[in-house]
Formats: C-alpha cells, sequence, structure tokens
C-alpha cells in the first residue's frame, strides 16, 4: 500500500538525515492530509484513490488515532515530570567527579583523605607576597585544593623576578605581581577562588584583611612586614607560616601563640641592625632556593589545615642548601613576650 509505505519512507529520511523531530512529523501529518483529500469522496479522483490504497474512513480513524496516542504520551509525560522527586542540591564542600580525580592522589592518603581534602576546599588561606617564597607556595597550595586564596603584594613582575619566582612569566613583565599569580592560579586550578589584593599592607588592612582567613603565609622579604603580620595574626588567634631565605639558607616555622606556642617575635624580639641581614637583592639567592622553603610552607599549610603529622609549631627548621643540611631547633613561648605574652 502506497499509503502506508508513504508514512515509512519519510520516517527512514528523517532518521537517516538527522532530520528535526518536529520536522519529521510536520511532513507526516502533511502526507496524511494529502491521503484523505485524495480518497475522499467527490474530492479526489477514484484513480488515484485506488493507487494509495486504503478508504477515506480509514485514513480519518488512523489520523484520530493517531492524535489520541499522542496526546495520551504527552500526558503521560506531564505526571511523570511531576511525580519525579526533586533533585537534592549538592552538599556544600562535596566534589565533582572532574575534582574527585584531580584530588585523587590526596584522597588515597590516610592522613588526609576525603574528610582532610574536604577540609582543604573549605579553607580560606592568605599569602602575604607573590615573590619568591610566595611563588611556589601558591602554586602548591592552588594545586592542593585550597578553596579560597587570597594573596597581596604590592609591586610588578620586573625581569629579575623570574630567576626563582616561577609563578611569573616573561609576557608578564610589568604586571602586579597579584594579577600575574591569580593567572597563573586559575590556569592551574579552576576549582578554587583567587582573590588579589594590590596594595601596601598597612596596620588598619592587615587587621581587615587577616580576619577574613583561616592561615596566613608571610614570604615578605622586609622585617617590618613580618612584625607587623605576627603581630596581627597573635592579636587575632590566626595562625602563621613564616619563612625566611638569603642566599643558601632558608628558614620556617609555623607561630601560633592561640594554640600555646611561641609568636615570631618570642624567638626573634627585636629586628636585626640595617645591613646586618642583607636581602635577596643585596646579597643573592640561589635560584631553586625559595622554591624549597616555599613548598614547605605549602607543606605546612596541608598538614595544618587537615590535621596530618606533626606540624613545626615550637620548631624552627633551618636548610642550609650549599651543603645539604637541615636541622629544627625547638622554640618556647616568651611569659613576657610584648605581642603574644602575659599581660
Amino acid at each position: 500500500m502506497i499509503g502506508l509505505l508513504g508514512f515509512a519512507a519519510i520516517w527512514g529520511l528523517s532518521r537517516w538525515f538527522g532530520w528535526p523531530r518536529a520536522l519529521a512529523l510536520g511532513l507526516i501529518a502533511l502526507w496524511w492530509a494529502f491521503l484523505v483529500l485524495a480518497t475522499a469522496p467527490h474530492i479526489g479522483a477514484p484513480g488515484l484513490a485506488a493507487t494509495l490504497g486504503g478508504d477515506f474512513r480509514l485514513w480519518v480513524l488512523l489520523g484520530a488515532l493517531a492524535v489520541l496516542v499522542a496526546g495520551y504520551l504527552a500526558l503521560l509525560s506531564r505526571l511523570k515530570a511531576r511525580a519525579a522527586p526533586a533533585k537534592a542540591p549538592a552538599a556544600s564542600g562535596s566534589f565533582s567527579p572532574a575534582e574527585l580525580d584531580r584530588y585523587a592522589r590526596h584522597i588515597l592518603l590516610r592522613e588526609i583523605g576525603g574528610p582532610g581534602q574536604k577540609a582543604l576546599k573549605g579553607a580560606k588561606v592568605l599569602v602575604v607576597g607573590a615573590g619568591g617564597l610566595g611563588a611556589p607556595a601558591l602554586l602548591y597550595l592552588a594545586a592542593s585544593g585550597v578553596g579560597r586564596i587570597g594573596v597581596i603584594d604590592p609591586d610588578v613582575v620586573e625581569s629579575s623576578n623570574l630567576q626563582r619566582q616561577v609563578i611569573h612569566s616573561e609576557d608578564r613583565v610589568g604586571m602586579p605581581k597579584v594579577f600575574s599569580a591569580q593567572q597563573a592560579l586559575q590556569a592551574l586550578n579552576p576549582f578554587i577562588e583567587i582573590l588579589p589584593y594590590h596594595r601596601w599592607l598597612d596596620e588598619k588592612t592587615a587587621k581587615e584583611l587577616i580576619a577574613d582567613y583561616d592561615l596566613v603565609l608571610d614570604g615578605t622579604d622586609n622585617f617590618d612586614t613580618r612584625y607587623l603580620v605576627n603581630r596581627i595574626c597573635a592579636a587575632l588567634g590566626k595562625p602563621l607560616i613564616a619563612g625566611a631565605i638569603t642566599q643558601w639558607e632558608g628558614q620556617l616555622s609555623l607561630w601560633h601563640p592561640a594554640s600555646g606556642g611561641p609568636c615570631y617575635a618570642c624567638v626573634f624580639p627585636v629586628r636585626p641592625a640595617p645591613g646586618m641581614v642583607p636581602t635577596c637583592a643585596e646579597a643573592g639567592v640561589a635560584s631553586p632556593l625559595p622554591g624549597v622553603i616555599g613548598a614547605m610552607m605549602a607543606m605546612e599549610a596541608v598538614k595544618h589545615l587537615t590535621g596530618a603529622g606533626e606540624t613545626l609549631t615550637g620548631r624552627l627548621m633551618i636548610h642550609d642548601a650549599l651543603y645539604a643540611e637541615t636541622r629544627t631547633i625547638t622554640v618556647k613561648k616568651r611569659p613576657d613576650c610584648p605581642v603574644c605574652g602575659s599581660p
């Protein structure tokens, strides 16, 4: 029967060429209308009706049946949609499949696992300085999945920085370091939030900024900022991971008087006299050294945030890269410390 073959041909061609469903149904409806008119008494030609096959009443009945079936299916679909349970919103701190794949090596670690990785995702860490120490620390904090990372630095990228500040690149020379760092970190991990602060850190700024974060990493190269950050962190009860480098040597500790440990001023109560501790610009620095100490700062941050292992609270680590020696000394809280001691 040519009439039925026409329906099959239209549907087959639509599937073969990938026509939209609405177009296929529209062509089928036109073919049905043609069949009805061609076989209708006093309208269609008798010879054409015989060629197409089928009785006028048969085609009308077939059309009515198709409409009823289509209506029933549409109603059934709407009822199913209304009866389906609404999807629960994703729990705060939950991970997408891409994040689970990204952090799988962390989650496999017994000391971190899923709870530790969730703690990293919910953590807010401020890094003071996007230079030699801040660069590797920022990269590993981002790679570790710290959910919010703030970075404050007033400087711009210079070509002399590229010998050791691995977060920056040649094409970003002249760009503020915080925005250069933001580009690098977002490219490394799009699942985290980066907040750049292109400004100097003064007393007022430090109080407002540090109060918004769970942990502070200080990688600055001047004593005024170090003492300022330490004082504000101690006053707000915030843990502080501070590193320092010069030439071939670096040091690192976690200062947290709120947990019973010393603050930076307990161990270094008086800043050195001018010229006694030259900066990297004055004395030079081995290129990988800030990477070593900066990565250790990030490692201390991960341990502190996840509760893994033993941190450097109450201990000062000193690393001599020239002779490949590392030693750790115990440091204690001073009751008479003007920053964190008893009044």
